[in-house]
């Protein structure tokens, strides 16, 4: 049973006239949001610095009210163990959102098309003078669950990562789990270089559409995709974010080790380890399998290293001097 549900069918937005929007862009997904109040279309910061111009947008959300939100008896598809819990709805998905601050029920529900482009986001009325401050509509994590599951529909990808970008405009990207590096690897570049920092944590990854095709310099006439990697608000220790992008020219894999040591990695390695540090939904198979495909795309476009690096300047040198 469902109290006060809002489903997010196209009905949904048909003859509202909704007092207040905001839009922003992350990654190359635009996100439309309209609400009756201006708190509840809030973009906090660094949200804020992801804002874009009205428009046709991927996802359209509308957010409303409801008395309370029960307990429900759809099947559960993932529990994240802290947050937010997922199930399935009518053909497509429900996220509930819960927190010890807001009390029992989920403070707030987001009911979204199995497309992810529609979708209807519930505030708790039981817990008003705890839900309704400025921003607590697309508040961490809803706003990367819509971006990391919209970007299971298109060719990309969001990865554990810093994204950097040298002043001539060379792009790298330095994966890794959390201690790999990727902090230690953002201070000593912006210690060294002029850069642009993306983001120091979650990087996105998808075909650059203004170059669709590139001719590599190791084989004349292989002409391959070209890639683009893209800043993203969800940063790490250094707290870098920007709504920036550049096209990717190379990816390493970070490691702490001895000796600064790049090793080429094939085409299978290489996948195998940058799907071990994406953001994947895995509660469908298809999902997963797209991912797979686009990464297999990635790695036949960018060459991808396994880099063993020591924490001080010779780290970036390595990378400066080095020709693939």
């Amino acid at each position: 049973m469902r109290s006060s549900a809002i489903m997010a069918s196209p009905s949904t937005f048909a003859g509202t006239c909704p007092g207040y929007g905001s839009n922003f862009s992350i990654g190359g997904v635009s996100v439309g949001i309209e609400g009756d109040r201006s708190a509840d279309v809030a973009l906090v910061s660094p949200l804020a610095l992801f804002r874009s111009e009205a428009g046709l947008s991927h996802i359209n959300i509308r957010v409303a009210w409801a008395e309370d939100l029960l307990p429900v008896s759809r099947r559960q598809l993932f529990d994240s163990g802290a947050t937010w819990r997922l199930y399935e709805d009518d053909g497509g998905f429900q996220f509930d959102f819960s927190a010890p601050f807001y009390g029992e029920q989920p403070y707030r529900r987001l009911f979204v098309d199995s497309q992810f482009r529609r979708a209807t986001l519930q505030l708790n009325g039981g817990c008003r003078a705890r839900s309704s401050y400025p921003g607590v509509a697309l508040s961490y994590p809803l706003d990367e669950l819509l971006i990391m599951h919209r970007l299971t529909q298109e060719k990309a990808i969001e990865l554990h990562s810093c994204g950097i970008v040298r002043p001539d405009g060379t792009g790298n990207l330095f994966v890794g789990h959390s201690g790999a590096g990727k902090s230690t690897t953002t201070r000593l570049w912006t210690e060294r270089e002029d850069v642009e920092i993306l983001s120091d944590d979650r990087i996105i990854v998808r075909r650059d559409e203004d170059k669709s095709e590139v001719v590599t310099p190791c084989a004349q006439g292989d002409k391959k995709k070209g890639m683009r990697m893209y800043g993203t608000p969800w940063h790490g220790e250094a707290m870098y974010a920007s709504p920036g992008s550049a096209p990717l020219t190379r990816i390493f894999i970070l490691e702490h080790g001895h000796g600064n040591v790049l090793t080429r990695l094939s085409p299978s390695h290489a996948v195998a380890e940058l799907f071990a540090r994406s953001f994947v939904p895995f509660h469908r198979h298809e999902y997963v399998d797209a991912a797979l495909d686009f990464l297999q795309e990635l790695v036949g476009s960018v060459p991808c290293y396994h880099y063993s690096f020591e924490p001080d300047q010779r780290a970036v040198d390595t990378i400066l001097n080095f020709h693939d």
